[in-house]
């Protein structure tokens, strides 16, 4: 039996998403007792469960829509996971983040290939050739002047 199993929630963890981005329409953000303390909670149109919003997320739901809760409802947001630190850990947690642009699907997935394949390896030779300055300078970190690069890294 899994924990989650054995203790129920009615919050969303970020294991609840399974590694994948959820689209969700906010339904409601309102102040609720959780445990002893008062926190903003999110419902979501068609989710059983609810989102406690930490002030990470509702600071980009309001980048995104305001700082006016009540005026996030209707609102579509991207929730996914990422690591954090909580506690001293890297753990994962729920995170917001906006959704695509409407006219702009999901970016195209990228069709995996080697970093480098051979034709690219002289490339970037030269361009590591022409990074290192032919001059000495003074101080750290690069010299004053442009770094040079060849027309085919522009």
């Amino acid at each position: 039996m899994k924990l989650s199993e054995a203790f129920p929630s009615n919050y969303l963890k970020s294991d609840d998403l399974m590694d994948r981005d959820v689209p969700v329409v906010i339904a409601t953000a309102e102040m609720e007792m959780v445990g002893s303390e008062r926190k903003l909670v999110l419902s979501f149109q068609g989710k059983k469960k609810n989102m406690i919003c930490n002030k990470t997320n509702a600071g980009r739901i309001a980048f995104l829509y305001g700082d006016d809760t009540d005026e996030w409802t209707g609102k579509e947001i991207i929730l996914t996971s990422e690591f954090v630190e909580f506690q001293g850990k890297t753990v994962k947690g729920l995170r917001v983040k906006a959704p695509p642009k409407r006219g702009q699907g999901p970016a195209p997935a990228q069709q995996s290939k080697p970093q480098f394949v051979a034709e690219d390896r002289g490339r970037y030779d030269v361009m590591q050739k022409r990074a290192e300055p032919e001059h000495a300078h003074g101080g750290g970190g690069l010299p004053d002047d442009e770094i040079p690069f060849s027309p085919e890294w522009r």
